[in-house]
Formats: C-alpha cells, structure tokens, sequence
C-alpha cells in the first residue's frame, strides 16, 4: 500500500498554527530539526495513535511511527494478541530497530489481590508473571506494566503494604532471571481509578526500596500524578533511583502534550539533562480528530521536544 507523505512543517495548517502558536518559527525548526529526524528523548505511541494516516495495518502503523522518527512504540494489549501476530510484530520490531515498551502483565482495577497474603492469589501473580515472561521473549519486551489492584478496606494499611511486597518478591522471582522488568504503576483516585491500592510516587518508591529487585521498579505516568500530587519534577528527581519508565499525557484531557497544564518540553528536558535514555509512552488520546489531529499531535511533540 502506497504511504501518503506526511505534510512538511512549511505547510501545516493555520488551524495547527493556532493550536500551537508560534511553535513552528524557524527558530524551533532549527533546534527540533526535520520532521522525520529521530526525537532526542525515546517517545513510544501505540497501535490506532497514526490509524488515519498509516491505515489499519499494525505494521504499516509502525513503519510510519517509524518514518515520523519514532524509534520505540508500547502496546498495553499485546499480552492479548495472538502468538503469529506477536511474531510479526517482533519482525519488523528487529528489522526496523524500534523499541518495544510496555505491555500490561496484570491490571486488576476492582479486585483485591497484591494487598493479600494467600497461596491463591500468590499462585495467580506467579502464572501471570510466567505469561509475561513468554510474551516478553517472543517481542523483545524488556518491562510489563502491574498495577497492584484495589485496597482493603478492611484491614490496616501497613498489613498491605507488607503483603504487597511479598507478592512482589514472588514475582521478581520469575521475572528476574528473565531480565523482565515489572514497572509498578501509581494511578489516580480522584478521576479515573478511586479505590485502588497504588497512587503516589512516594509509596511507589517505598515498595520498590523494600523489594529491592533490579526487577520491581516504578512506571511514573505524569498524567496520573499531576492528578495526584503534582511536583512532578521534584517527585522526579526524588524517586530517581527507582524509576524505569515514564509515561504522559496532559491534564485535563489526557490528550497530547499542549493541550493542558503540564509543561512537558520543560519536563523532556529536565529528563534528557538526567541522562535518561528509556522510554516516553504516549499513553493518552488525540484532542482532534483525523489527520488534523494525528498533526497536532506530531507538531506537539516536534515542539516539546525542541528544547
């Protein structure tokens, strides 16, 4: 299937212009280069991100992930997909030298089961733990996302504190030998996930220090935590050491970089002067629709990332 070329940054439209103003002056093309060059940090969107442009076709949409200078992508449902298609997946990922992020290993958001000390539960994560262990063989995938699940309502926090670092330790002990690593996901309880066990940044740093695994460490998603706590930066850098991977969207929204409160070119660029070379998931929605909005979400992150 012929490819339609992206349009250059000398043509994109007014409406883009106005969405973005000024982020396009010849000055910012200087510092952000061409539109095809390779981003500075390692943003990594995900299947139905470019749908409008690159079509239906998983690998036609990671060739033109690709083609826009992209060089790394995630996919939450891999886990889901079939075996031949995870293969195919992995071919072109080989080919093309892009970079698989994550996928979810467990995201229990109602049920209670980190926060438990039972050989059920304890069973469960281990089998879960196993499949992931396989797909991340078959893709090249090098971190799972988990979420613990719910909190118990009935019982003392620090009681589930400590079960949850023992389930975890269970499951460092299959991920480890692997090199898989699990990325413990804080998520927000005032929008999108009231009742679950992880939310902060601080806690999530507690837990990784008590497991002590190079295999058990903290995906900081900047969307949900400036939901949460906000100082993003300082929560950054204090968590630092635990910290394996970073995801993003803007607030409110959820939508690209831009459209909300976050000044994510001054977050990139805090994260690049750190030195980091892991992956950015774009783990958010498009604020437009079509190709209009597929453009302004590549103009956003030409933007941010043009520090």
């Amino acid at each position: 299937m012929k490819r339609r070329e992206f349009v250059s940054a000398a043509s994109i439209s007014a409406a883009t212009l106005a969405t973005f103003p000024g982020i396009l002056s010849s000055h910012e093309q200087d510092k952000s280069g061409s539109k095809n060059a390779p981003f500075k940090l390692n943003y990594a969107p995900h299947f139905g991100m470019f749908e409008n442009h690159a079509g239906k076709d998983l690998i036609d949409q990671l060739q033109f992930m690709r083609d826009q200078g992209f060089r790394a992508f995630e996919d939450n449902g891999m886990m889901e997909r079939p075996k031949e298609v995870q293969e195919k997946i992995a071919v072109f990922l080989g080919r093309s030298g892009l970079i698989m992020g994550v996928f979810v290993a467990y995201a229990e958001f109602s049920e209670r089961s980190f926060v438990i000390s039972s050989d059920t539960v304890k069973d469960m994560l281990i089998k879960k733990m196993k499949d992931a262990v396989e797909v991340a063989k078959r893709v090249n995938a090098r971190w799972c996302t988990v979420v613990p699940g719910a909190f118990a309502q009935n019982l003392e926090w620090d009681y589930q504190t400590a079960h949850v670092i023992e389930n975890l330790k269970w499951c460092t002990g299959i991920c480890e030998p692997a090199g898989l690593i699990m990325v413990l996901e804080p998520l927000n309880a005032w929008r999108d996930h009231p009742g679950l066990f992880l939310t902060r940044i601080p806690q999530a740093f507690q837990i990784c220090r008590a497991v002590n695994s190079p295999s058990c460490k903290i995906l900081d998603d900047l969307y949900h935590q400036q939901i949460t706590e906000g100082n993003l930066i300082h929560n950054i850098d204090q968590a630092w050491s635990e910290i394996a991977y970073f995801q993003v969207g803007d607030n409110p929204g959820r939508n690209e970089p831009t459209t909300g409160e976050i000044n994510y070119r001054n977050v990139f660029k805090h994260l690049h002067e750190k030195g980091f070379s892991g992956l950015i998931g774009m783990e958010h929605g498009l604020s437009k629709e079509g190709k209009e909005g597929e453009q302004a979400l590549l103009s956003a992150y030409r933007y941010c990332d043009g520090f």
